[in-house]
């Protein structure tokens, strides 16, 4: 970031959306707010998460590091936590001059405990409209002079997707994901995810509104993003690309607008921020900032990315690696052929794949070619080339 003051800092992170948005050539689904947020900066178009899941997806975020690296292995409100002594995002900003904020969910810590992660100020829950309204009225109304930093977390589009307030798409008028199958249960469950993605899409709207009319557009770094895949088969809990790809706009000063296609990880955001705001980058974290690769500066392109998936509703050990061409996946144990989550387990898309990837187990060891097989249905552990 150039010149003396230090930017705002605005990072909104929704749960569970992985890349399913126009942006990403979703058809049959409008997001305005989150498009007209991506023309305005840079969009990122081969950024993965280390964890299809979200405690451990959101600990390297704040923290820079892997989830065996940090402790977040699993789910915070299920016991798991950050390792002691390891510094997130907001008190690294907080330690820099900021103002800490924390709007709507966070999934690193357990509730109650939010000042572990180095926030100051910690409002409400709610739905997308609820906590925009409340971001809108900070921003508006906020007396201090001084950087601020606020993390601003919606619960869409996380299960249960049959909910009141969400006016679901035609499921005869959605598509469908080629790794899906073409199901009614499928399709009644695309059109309820996609009706509360648009309630997400208000709810950016809403908050760069207040953003522009309390004048702060041209001094705040401007982060969208999730976690990991949506709540879908094949996607959330697993290391296939719909589990572990996911969604990522910057916009700000000095952030040239277009995609991005290198390869980058979500334990390179926290060092990208620090480094943007001219805070000093922890030597021994996963991660390492590409803002000298956006802003066409001397930079080493990533070759691979690490994946991971320890626990989430039970235990799930599986390791992998990704690099621009081929994906390999590790399975410890006898797994099934594809894990499904529990919150996914029971609902209309899990019952309609259920009795295919429980009713077989998974190769310890696979191998895929994503060029000629971006489904990565075709493993090619036995073939000797």
């Amino acid at each position: 970031m150039q010149g003396d003051s230090k930017p705002n800092v605005l990072l909104m992170i929704c749960h569970d959306l992985g890349r399913h948005l126009p942006l990403y050539g979703i058809k049959g689904l409008e997001t305005p707010n989150i498009e007209a947020l991506a023309r305005g900066g840079k969009l990122f178009n081969n950024y993965f998460c280390t964890a299809p899941q979200c405690s451990p997806s959101r600990g390297s975020i704040l923290s820079g590091r892997l989830p065996h690296n940090n402790g977040l292995m699993g789910l915070a409100h299920l016991g798991w936590g950050l390792d002691h002594g390891i510094k997130v995002l907001p008190e690294h900003l907080r330690d820099h001059g900021y103002e800490t904020y924390l709007f709507g969910l966070q999934h690193e810590a357990a509730s109650g405990d939010e000042a572990r992660l180095g926030y100051q100020h910690v409002g409400k829950q709610g739905s997308a409209w609820e906590v925009a309204e409340e971001v809108a009225g900070f921003l508006t109304n906020r007396k201090s002079q001084g950087p601020f930093f606020a993390s601003v977390g919606f619960f869409e589009p996380h299960r249960p997707y049959a909910q009141s307030g969400y006016k679901p798409d035609d499921p005869g008028q959605v598509s469908i994901p080629p790794y899906l199958p073409d199901t009614p249960g499928v399709r009644l469950e695309i059109g309820q995810l996609q009706g509360m993605i648009r309630a997400l899409d208000k709810g950016v709207g809403a908050v760069m509104a207040a953003l522009d009319e309390a004048g702060l557009r041209e001094n705040t770094l401007v982060i969208f993003t999730t976690d990991h895949g949506i709540a879908m088969p094949r996607a959330k809990g697993t290391l296939y690309d719909p589990g572990i790809g996911t969604t990522l706009v910057l916009r700000g000063p000095d952030i040239p607008c277009g995609m991005e296609e290198s390869l980058l990880s979500n334990v390179d955001l926290m060092p990208t921020i620090l480094e943007y705001v001219g805070a000093p980058v922890p030597k021994d974290i996963d991660g390492y900032s590409f803002l000298p690769l956006i802003q066409n500066k001397t930079y080493k392109t990533r070759e691979h990315v690490y994946v991971e998936m320890t626990w989430h509703d039970r235990y799930e050990p599986v390791r992998g690696i990704r690099t621009g061409q081929y994906k390999y996946i590790r399975s410890f144990g006898g797994r099934p052929r594809v894990y499904i989550p529990a919150d996914i387990y029971d609902s209309p898309s899990g019952k309609s794949v259920r009795g295919q990837y429980y009713g077989t187990q998974r190769a310890r060891e696979e191998l895929y070619d994503l060029n000629r097989d971006p489904l990565e249905s075709n493993n090619l552990m036995d073939n000797k080339e």
